[in-house]
């Protein structure tokens, strides 16, 4: 959804997907491991013509730095605006990151509220790093789920049509994925 919305708002002729190859600060729950996590990248992707998957940090050694991946698209594209799309609980963190002021100057950061996460802990971190005009709000329809409330519902075995593309409900099925509980 913030795909969809960010492109509409912003302008955006394509929106990549990158799935994170060795997450830097935490562990993913239940990690069906980096290729699995890129299939499903895909099959999203594929769902929708905006979309596209990326393999960039999955093909990478090492942990997963935005930083990085946005040198490696700026280089590949260097005539292209870049946006990086994130929620802003994940924006509220930005100044903790692996380089944050290059990040800032790679691309411009797009943000948008997540249920239960004010935007003003987002916007004082963009502020601390001097972000200035480097960012945008992006305005969503607020829809309470996430990556780790749909790997609940699978260890739960409740239905999760409607929160993932069907190509992705039905991947997650074939390879029984994400059947462990996820903590609380």
């Amino acid at each position: 959804m913030l795909a969809g919305e960010a492109a509409s708002q912003l302008g955006l002729d394509r929106v990549l997907l990158v799935p994170t190859g060795e997450a830097p600060h935490k562990a993913i729950e239940a990690d069906p491991g980096r290729e699995v996590r890129l299939e499903l990248t895909r099959r999203a992707a594929a769902a929708d013509e905006l979309l596209e998957a990326s393999d960039s940090e999955v093909r990478r050694d090492g942990p997963s730095y935005t930083v990085l991946t946005l040198q490696e698209l700026r280089d590949a594209r260097p005539g292209d605006d870049l946006f990086f799309l994130m929620g802003a609980d994940v924006a509220a963190q930005l100044d903790e990151w692996h380089r944050p002021q290059r990040v800032l100057e790679l691309a411009r950061i797009a943000i948008a509220a997540r249920p239960g996460t004010a935007l003003d802990a987002a916007e004082a971190a963009l502020e601390r790093l001097g972000a200035g005009g480097r960012w945008e709000r992006i305005s969503m329809p607020e829809i309470g789920v996430s990556s780790t409330e749909i790997r609940r519902r699978i260890a739960e075995r409740r239905p999760i049509r409607y929160l993932v593309v069907d190509p992705v409900a039905e991947l997650i099925a074939e390879r029984g994925l994400y059947r462990e509980a996820v903590p609380a």
